[in-house]
């Protein structure tokens, strides 16, 4: 039975750093919990249920549940790398649909610029496929340059249309004031930027930043006490891809399942969502992305970003109009829970006013954690308004 309309977002909040070498790891998952508990007008002491992955330090839960001074009747400590924190949204759903708990608190936080975890460092070496993977180098940007060389061999797709993805998401910073790259690039930027793994340049690629975010996820009763517009969470899904021994499809992801899981408990379309948030720690992860989701057929991703076609308030799919992974902010390694941020402030209309979709009433988050080549875990949310 689905859960849809059980629980709201209520509080959100991204912290406006990206170069934090003063602050410790749990002192900013206190900060952005903090903030997005004032966000929603709740405090520390009506938390009764924590959520966090990987990145928080000691026994995860169990010592920033202490750090925090919070009494929860429900701790989470999913881990399944950048989605974990829509996983973790769709744990506390269930949760508060169970009686469980009433408000519930997710948060984010790293500092890979300043001395934490690299890109893939949360990579154990001890995992069971290390020995036949990292072996022959098989890192984080090589399966995702794998994943782009085969759509580009069985599709036609041009890094032209990759870098899209990146020209858009960068007319979207320049309005955000926190983005680590504000200024906006060009195709041939993208395209003379140097190679990292072909065919990704570096301008294909994430950026790399300290920083955090948090989300506080209620009842409807709890929201319904509120003064702060709270975000009905309508539909969400999980979708997990395996290597499949060896032999993995390069073209799909976990998406395949997630999405339109999510669209059947939410009751809508893909031609129903205003906004999207999507994971993109590499352009081609968008591209992917969004055809496993359904916004266009596979095979059709290149065609469907180009011309400006995520571009907001005009494109054929507004995206990251905060700048996303790409330009903005990437903590941790992590962009999860950036999805949802700005996915809650599109629908709040609190979204920078040149790239705020007009009347936005569906937004899609979708999150993707692993490696995009083997073996990925996809999450996705559906929110709406109030009303809906």
């Amino acid at each position: 039975m689905g859960l849809r309309g059980s629980a709201h977002i209520a509080g959100a909040y991204e912290h406006p750093g990206r170069h934090l070498p003063d602050l410790t790891v749990p002192q900013i998952h206190a900060q952005v919990a903090a903030g997005a508990l004032r966000d929603a007008g709740l405090g520390f002491d009506d938390v009764d249920a924590y959520y966090c992955a990987g990145d928080a330090p000691g026994f995860g839960g169990l010592s920033m549940a202490d750090y925090l001074g919070l009494r929860c009747r429900e701790i989470d400590s999913t881990e399944t790398g950048g989605s974990s924190y829509l996983i973790h949204l769709r744990h506390a759903m269930a949760a508060i649909a169970a009686g469980y708990a009433s408000v519930a608190l997710i948060t984010l936080a790293g500092k890979p610029r300043t001395g934490g975890s690299g890109p893939g460092g949360s990579q154990s070496a001890s995992a069971p496929e290390s020995s036949f993977e990292n072996l022959f180098g098989l890192n984080v940007v090589a399966g995702y340059a794998l994943a782009a060389q085969r759509h580009m061999y069985e599709f036609g797709t041009t890094s032209e249309q990759l870098a899209e993805i990146k020209v858009a998401a960068s007319l979207h910073a320049q309005h955000n004031p926190n983005a680590f790259l504000p200024d906006p690039v060009t195709i041939d930027d993208v395209l003379s930027s140097p190679m990292v793994a072909r065919p990704l340049h570096r301008l294909d690629s994430c950026v790399i930043t300290d920083g955090g975010g948090a989300i506080v996820v209620v009842s409807p009763e709890v929201a319904a006490t509120l003064d702060r517009q709270t975000c009905p969470i309508l539909g969400t899904g999980v979708g997990v891809k395996h290597s499949t021994r060896g032999r993995p499809d390069l073209t799909h992801t976990g998406a395949i399942v997630s999405g339109p899981a999510a669209f059947a408990e939410a009751g809508v379309t893909p031609a129903d969502i205003d906004y999207a948030s999507i994971y993109d720690s590499f352009t081609i992860t968008v591209l992917i992305t969004i055809e496993d989701l359904g916004f266009c057929p596979k095979g059709e991703g290149g065609r469907f970003v180009a011309d400006g076609g995520l571009v907001s308030p005009t494109g054929r799919l507004p995206f990251n109009t905060d700048g996303g992974g790409l330009c903005n902010n990437h903590p941790a390694n992590r962009g999860g829970m950036t999805k949802i941020i700005e996915a809650v402030r599109q629908l709040r209309g609190e979204a920078a006013t040149a790239v705020q979709v007009p009347d936005c009433q569906l937004v899609l988050a979708h999150g993707t954690g692993g490696s995009l080549a083997t073996r990925s875990a996809s999450a996705t949310v559906i929110l709406g308004q109030e009303d809906a």
